[in-house]
């Protein structure tokens, strides 16, 4: 089941991979590793190593496992971040591995097959898959699939609710009539603009990314540019009575993205 593993390739739009194996993941920042690691999951040591390597380069801690038990015992010992799990493995297979973590988990997992086929992919993703990798893959896209199902796992975990009302500074939003008041003035905002003042204020001032908001307002399969965000921002900002320089509502930090002011 050995595949060799080419070339960077970006996953949105997808791009067909290259057949050169890169010796070393290009530079990047270590940031702080997460408390809970990302499990690794293939019997093939070559590609283990370099996916553990451009993991690590991106600041995520990994573990590792070799055959379908070594992982059940690991989700079993700690529950990871998110599971890279190739389907071809000894002594468990990695359908009956997700089926078994589908039991009584939710954590993400990200399919690994050399098996490319539509009716293999389709199987993935309706056994509880987020995502199909086939092989070979490049590991560039590997780790970019894995930071967009994080970011997807985040905005679902912290979706909106239905209905209600969230208050923030004079400003009130109604969920249930879809309106927003400041005293007794309603202001009127369109559907989105209204959703990411609340997709903000709901965060609590936790700065959220351009790629975040896109995927709170346009869901995961949107097409939008993420300069489209500020656009909104400015919109948003505009109506509000809001200044860039002194926000009272809506704070830019700068090279991250937005977040509502905190009181």
């Amino acid at each position: 089941m050995a595949a060799p593993v080419p070339g960077s390739a970006r996953p949105r739009p997808p791009r067909t991979a290259s057949s050169a194996v890169p010796s070393a993941p290009p530079s990047a920042p270590l940031s702080k590793a997460p408390a809970r690691p990302i499990l690794v999951v293939d019997d093939d040591a070559k590609i283990v190593a370099l996916v553990r390597a451009y993991l690590e380069r991106e600041g995520f801690r990994v573990r590792i496992a070799g055959d379908g038990q070594q992982a059940l015992a690991a989700i079993e010992e700690e529950e990871p971040l998110l599971i890279v799990l190739d389907v071809m493995l000894p002594e468990v297979d990695g359908m009956a591995v997700m089926r078994r973590v589908r039991e009584g988990s939710d954590v993400p997992i990200l399919m690994l097959s050399a098996r490319g086929a539509t009716a293999d992919r389709i199987q993935g993703l309706a056994g509880g898959a987020d995502d199909y990798l086939p092989k070979p893959f490049s590991p560039a896209e590997l780790v970019a699939r894995i930071k967009t199902i994080m970011r997807r796992a985040e905005v679902d975990r912290l979706a909106l609710p239905a209905r209600g009302r969230l208050e923030h500074d004079d400003l009130v939003i109604d969920l249930d009539r879809h309106e927003l008041w400041r005293g007794g003035e309603l202001i009127p905002l369109t559907l989105l603009e209204l959703r990411l003042l609340a997709t903000l204020v709901a965060s609590d001032g936790r700065v959220l990314s351009r790629d975040f908001l896109l995927d709170a307002l346009y869901g995961h399969d949107g097409d939008a540019l993420d300069r489209t965000i500020d656009v909104h921002i400015g919109r948003l900002r505009a109506k509000l009575g809001d200044e860039s320089d002194r926000p009272r509502y809506v704070a830019t930090v700068r090279g991250l993205g937005y977040r509502a002011v905190r009181r």
